[in-house]
């Protein structure tokens, strides 16, 4: 491939991606892609293009050029807000999915990471100029509302895409790629070697991506693929196609501009009859799996796709610790507005909430279980008392199974705080529920606060104490798994405990959040998503065991030319 005939997308992005390696090192507050949608950030008429491109997607098959198909997806896709989106897909079956991208990947798996990372680079810029279409395309595939489908599903995940790319680029550069080798003898000159050392990708990688945040949580593991030599079948969730189709159209386009070819990238929707994801991940040329989903198939996939490395992010038991506040109204703001936040379909949204039965110490006075129940509920109608704000928080609920789980969570006839029907100031069809708060205790109720919940339904659960409501938390954590853990104290020493305790369980713990940080939101090149020491995720995103499993170094060696005579003489 000469530079002469493509583009040098690696001198194009090399200022961005030295300062995206540097930033994964600083871990402070960084993007590249400005999170305000905004005309006076993205350019006058941006907004009105995005939507118009996201429309002139709908009700038509979706343009892949030159991609392979075994047939059509029908159109299935029903945004979440009340319409069909009538777009239909390229279908592949798993043994041609495997066997295209493999074939592909010959040029792309001998190119050098330089080159490699400067055409991810391309495409995350790309998608960031995309980006209002993007976000409709994830508002009404996944029901997040929209400033937020625009954030999380746009540059938040394009900063998630970026940092993979660093980390991937930065530990296939760790070694150098020739050195020379000399050990002296006894008698006669030294032993010389010449050594390369090349980075090779394992093989096909399978993306298998979830309804809910299919770009954010798909993004590295996408870019993590590419950059160390893999292609890359996409395996969307059947309700949320459209956002990679986009991304994947846009890979595709970027690669054949490279002179690679496209299939290195490509879409595998499935049938409403079919479940191709087994097949994919287990199929004997698969090397890379990445999966974000359920605990159940998360499990049977680290248990059965044997012949490849398996990255799951799954579930788990979001827990916060109560034990003292000096800001009881921050507490309370803060708390509801994360079990608000997209109406708690986040794989980080609190659900078990340890108070103490006979209360805590606040600012406003003691408060029993029972009374920060009641208080939490009372600051959810307060947040959510205007329709307007309420919709612009809640966004629209997912699918029938979170609905189903609200009204198993109102039959247990334990509610603090019901669950209420609103109604969509655009969109009369959405279904909107705001979040249930059920009053459990610790002892009576294990069964109940043990299974996940997903969706907007949480438990304030009354313990013994604190200590025992530590102990809760390291033992539920430890067999569930969990994402995110948080407390709430003004004593050092339970926040010194706190910290042990989510030490040992092995997740993530925020501490006394009153302000404008939320426990489920998470930021790259910062936070770390998962941690892999507990059953929630087997994979952290992102750290380097998320990118070098995904890679080898290979030497080639050979004795050194003997010096020459004038080389002896110089």
């Amino acid at each position: 491939m000469s530079t002469d005939q493509h583009p040098d997308f690696f001198a194009r992005h090399t200022d961005l991606l030295h300062q995206a390696v540097e930033r994964v090192a600083a871990r402070d507050h960084w993007s590249p892609y400005p999170e305000n949608p905004s005309t006076s950030v993205y350019g006058p008429g941006e907004p009105e293009l995005g939507e118009a491109a996201f429309r002139g997607l709908l009700g038509r098959p979706f343009p892949l050029e030159g991609h392979p198909t075994t047939g059509t997806v029908p159109a299935a896709e029903v945004s979440p807000y009340g319409f069909p989106l009538g777009v239909s897909y390229p279908h592949l079956v798993p043994e041609v999915a495997v066997a295209t991208a493999r074939s592909a990947a010959v040029a792309w798996r001998i190119a050098s990471p330089d080159t490699r990372a400067g055409v991810a680079a391309e495409i995350l810029s790309r998608l960031n100029a995309a980006s209002f279409g993007i976000a409709h395309a994830v508002q009404h595939t996944t029901g997040q509302p929209f400033l937020m489908a625009f954030q999380a599903g746009g540059p938040h995940a394009q900063d998630r895409g970026l940092e993979a790319v660093a980390y991937a680029w930065h530990e296939q550069k760790r070694h150098p790629a020739t050195a020379r080798w000399s050990k002296s003898q006894r008698r006669g000159g030294p032993l010389v070697m010449d050594k390369t050392f090349t980075p090779v990708g394992h093989g096909v990688a399978v993306l298998i991506a979830c309804n809910t945040f299919p770009t954010w949580n798909g993004y590295p593991g996408l870019f993590a693929s590419l950059v160390t030599g893999n292609p890359v079948v996409v395996k969307p969730h059947r309700r949320a196609v459209l956002p990679l189709a986009i991304t994947v159209r846009i890979a595709r386009e970027v690669l054949a501009e490279a002179g690679f070819d496209p299939d290195v990238v490509l879409l595998a929707a499935e049938r409403d009859d079919e479940r191709t994801a087994p097949a994919l991940a287990t199929h004997p040329d698969v090397r890379i799996v990445d999966f974000i989903g359920s605990s159940e198939f998360g499990d049977w996939l680290e248990t059965n796709a044997r012949q490849a490395v398996v990255h799951t992010e799954k579930s788990g038991l979001n827990t916060v610790v109560v034990d003292s506040t000096d800001d009881y109204a921050g507490l309370l703001r803060n708390l509801g507005f994360s079990l608000s936040l997209y109406s708690g379909q986040m794989c980080t949204t609190p659900q078990n909430i340890l108070v103490p039965s006979d209360g805590i110490d606040t600012d406003q006075g003691p408060r029993t279980a029972d009374e920060f129940a009641a208080d939490l509920g009372t600051a959810l109608d307060k947040l959510l008392d205007d329709p307007a704000r309420a919709a612009a928080t809640l966004g629209a609920i997912v699918n029938a199974g979170v609905l189903g789980r609200l009204v198993e969570a109102a039959a247990l006839d334990r509610t603090a705080h019901p669950s209420r029907d609103l109604a969509h100031p655009d969109h009369p069809d959405a279904v909107i529920r705001t979040p249930l708060v059920a009053r459990l205790d610790a002892e009576a109720d294990e069964k109940t606060y043990t299974s996940e919940w997903f969706g907007p339904v949480s438990f304030v659960i009354g313990t013994d104490s604190t200590a025992h409501s530590l102990r809760l938390l390291h033992d539920t954590v430890r067999r569930h798994g969990a994402l995110t853990a948080s407390v709430y104290a003004t004593d050092e020493g339970v926040l010194e405990a706190a910290r042990a305790t989510a030490l040992e369980a092995g997740v993530h713990l925020s501490e006394n959040l009153t302000g404008g940080v939320f426990v489920n939101q998470s930021a790259a090149f910062s936070d770390f998503h998962g941690t892999a020491a507990n059953p929630a995720a087997n994979a952290a995103l992102t750290d380097p065991a998320f990118v070098t499993g995904r890679f080898s170094v290979v030497q080639s060696r050979r004795h050194a030319p003997a010096p020459t005579e004038e080389n002896t003489d110089a």
